[in-house]
């Protein structure tokens, strides 16, 4: 076979040291290994012993060698692998060769009861280095891709450092006008439901026995948007959710919220904006005006980075597919792009 190949095949042998299992490396029943051979169909990987022999075309030979010393960094650094992070990394390797997939892997922002919250694409890494770098911070990009997730990670991290004193969380109550009035039951039943995705990412990070309590002394504060005004927001970490659904006259109201020692991030997907048509989205409007800005950073994110199911980045693709192809308004137009709901998604 390899004397059939052409001048530009290779063969490399990559050796796993004894202290680390096999296993570990190649995944259950083979299952890493299964991944490398569907995502680099002309190559060929046999394995014997402690050893991985690669061979192949010459630039998947190279890319294979480099994937598995990264896997080798993660499991020394005590870190279990999964499919999804192999197919990241190799992803990460053929797009970027500057960067590092296990520096990524490792690199945590929160543990947690039990769970380790960290970046897990490129873009999301952009995300959360910005976050560290800059006061006011946008993270625009589909559902899934966890925009809010990170952010209210990034917030309990500043929190627990006491880098700020309170998280205030927000979200405009678009459905209901922000008035809540004519919904039953108490104004915090009447806010809950639009609030309630970021109590959940909350609840993954906190200890639930521990947020009534911070909430009560105000460390931690979720409010629908309305109850910003008038406020200034000092030596906090402040997220604004679903930023899609706010006015320019709203988004400008927040952002000169700011108070001193404290950081902002705003949260939105202009693809799926709830207000009423003939409405100009306030984080469309925002881009055009403080693009630029010292100090201020926009991070986009795309279906490829979507952490949620496999389904879920390929349905975001194919809803643009279907929208160029009926010539329906893109994420820089005005309007409702379909019917109001409450909740949302992160």
């Amino acid at each position: 076979m390899v004397a059939g190949m052409s001048e530009l095949s290779a063969t490399a042998t990559v050796v796993i040291p004894s202290s680390q299992p096999m296993v570990a490396m190649l995944g259950v029943g083979d299952e890493h290994l299964r991944l490398l051979e569907r995502l680099l169909p002309a190559t060929d990987f046999f394995v014997r012993g402690n050893e991985i022999r690669i061979t192949g075309p010459e630039s998947d030979v190279v890319l294979a060698e480099q994937l598995f010393a990264e896997l080798l960094i993660v499991l020394r650094a005590g870190q279990g692998l999964t499919s999804e992070a192999v197919e990241r990394s190799i992803g990460i390797l053929r797009e970027n060769g500057d960067v590092r997939p296990a520096e990524l892997l490792t690199s945590n922002i929160l543990s947690s009861r039990g769970r380790t919250i960290r970046a897990k694409t490129l873009n999301q890494k952009h995300y959360v280095d910005a976050i560290d770098a800059h006061t006011i911070v946008f993270g625009i990009g589909p559902a899934g891709t966890g925009k809010t997730y990170l952010a209210v990670a990034k917030a309990v991290q500043a929190l627990q450092s006491k880098a700020v004193n309170r998280i205030i969380l927000t979200r405009p109550a678009v459905e209901a006008g922000e008035r809540l009035g004519f919904l039953p039951g108490t104004l915090s039943e009447k806010i809950d439901p639009y609030l309630r995705p970021l109590y959940d990412a909350l609840h993954d990070m906190i200890d639930p026995d521990k947020i009534p309590r911070l909430m009560t002394s105000g460390t931690i504060e979720v409010a629908p948007l309305a109850y910003m005004r008038g406020r200034t927001l000092n030596d906090a970490f402040i997220i604004l959710d679903e930023a899609q659904n706010t006015t320019p006259e709203q988004m400008k109201m927040f952002l000169t919220r700011l108070g001193f020692s404290s950081t902002m991030v705003v949260t939105g997907d202009v693809t799926q904006v709830d207000l009423p048509s003939g409405t100009n989205s306030g984080l469309r409007i925002v881009q055009d005006i403080l693009t630029g800005i010292d100090d201020v950073s926009f991070c986009r994110l795309t279906s490829t980075d979507v952490v949620r199911h496999r389904l879920v980045g390929r349905i975001v693709d194919a809803y643009g597919r279907y929208d160029e192809r009926q010539g329906a308004p893109h994420s820089s137009d005005q309007g409702s792009r379909r019917p109001a709901r409450p909740g949302g998604t992160r």
